[in-house]
């Protein structure tokens, strides 16, 4: 606890050197103060800081690491627990090469299917290390902590491998923060090339040169001329990957967000998850009452807007090829089925991609919807949005 203290003290960049510890040391073993906490804080303060500009952050640190405890005796003495984050870690078994070499895959996607459905009615214990059962730190297909070319992802808080085909388990996701405030104006910059200006609604606008000039041929008479107000009419529909893989990418794609939201007054955005199919949501929570059919949503919306997908394509191909491929939830239609209906219907689109494009090749789901997508894929970088923009444009 001691250690802590000091430890946190350096991180909160307070100056403290050897003497001062050593001197907090030996207050301790003279005995000055009893086993009370407020006690040892006192000396502690004392001992250790010796400017007052650090008295605050002191008081907040100590606070923070003895508000548990009561007695000096019980603060200080050795503690034999494990923390749970070595214990979640020491189950998450490290491979080999020779080992992965040896795996293969359980064969078709119906294949492990059905496998599942048979290990499932069989099992009766918890297993862990083997090859068969649903368990951790195996080579079996089903379960967690472990290694499998293709396998059922269940009781794994997040991707290790990148491996599974299915996930078992309650996913929530966060919907991207368009408030993120962009570093740097280069991105905004570059989705600009997709703004196409028209003068549109109302004449509410004073036109000073048409003004003039038939107050002119009025010989004099004041004739005020008004316009139409230039509008961006560029209309976006934003389709985002969230959750899964994509967490990695959090951050740079709530940038483009709030980028897009800015730029874009005529920008509407939904939700999915790896590959598109039936249904996207309006929030990343996927309820069903967010959620929206994908046909209505061509129907919303018309071939003239300009459709974005956002994510990192990263998947298993049965995902995209397979019915009932989807981590989900049983789709009865394939995600090839739905990424071909919106690419042949709206006159534009494009895929905008956060993984770098060198590791493209190494992700055969990339090269599938890339193909998909008449090979308008572009990379997430400055570079990659304004070949997108003018794609799009």
């Amino acid at each position: 606890m001691l250690y802590s203290l000091l430890e946190k003290l350096k991180e909160a960049k307070i100056p403290i050197s050897v003497r001062e510890y050593l001197t907090l040391l030996d207050c301790l073993n003279s005995n000055l103060i009893n086993s009370k906490i407020d006690d040892f804080y006192f000396i502690a303060k004392t001992s250790l800081i010796k400017d007052e500009r650090y008295f605050d952050k002191f008081d907040k640190i100590f606070s923070e690491i003895f508000k548990k405890h009561e007695s000096l005796s019980e603060a200080l003495k050795p503690t034999l627990e494990i923390p749970e984050e070595w214990i979640k870690k020491s189950i998450e078994r490290i491979f080999t090469k020779e080992e992965i070499e040896k795996l293969k895959s359980t064969g078709t996607f119906e294949d492990l299917i059905d496998k599942f459905k048979e290990v499932f009615k069989k099992q009766e214990k918890r297993h862990q290390g083997g090859n068969k059962w649903i368990g951790t730190s195996g080579t079996s297909p089903f379960g967690a902590y472990g290694y499998n070319p293709e396998g059922i992802r269940i009781g794994q808080n997040k991707s290790i491998n990148k491996r599974a085909v299915k996930v078992w388990d309650q996913r929530k996701y966060k919907d991207l923060d368009d408030t993120v405030e962009i570093g740097t104006r280069n991105i905004k910059i570059a989705l600009r090339r997709l703004r196409s200006f028209a003068r549109s609604g109302k004449e509410e606008k004073f036109d000073i040169k048409e003004t003039i000039k038939s107050t002119a041929n009025n010989a004099g008479y004041l004739e005020i001329k008004m316009k139409k107000e230039r509008k961006n009419n560029v209309k976006v529909l934003l389709l985002i990957d969230s959750g899964g893989s994509m967490d990695e990418w959090v951050k740079v794609c709530s940038e483009l967000f709030s980028a897009s939201k800015s730029e874009f007054k005529n920008l509407e955005y939904y939700y999915f998850h790896n590959c598109i199919y039936e249904k996207v949501w309006k929030s990343n929570y996927l309820r069903d009452t967010d959620s929206l059919d994908t046909l209505s949503l061509i129907n919303t919306y018309s071939a003239d807007w300009k459709l974005v997908f956002l994510g990192d394509a990263s998947m298993s191909p049965y995902e995209i090829l397979a019915p009932g491929g989807s981590v989900d939830h049983w789709n009865k239609e394939t995600g090839e089925y739905w990424l071909k209906k919106m690419v042949s219907f709206y006159r534009r689109s494009v895929w905008i991609n956060p993984i770098k494009y060198e590791y493209w090749e190494y992700t055969p789901s990339i090269s599938i919807i890339k193909k998909i997508f008449n090979e308008k894929m572009f990379p997430l970088n400055l570079s990659g949005i304004d070949n997108a923009m003018q794609e799009l444009k």
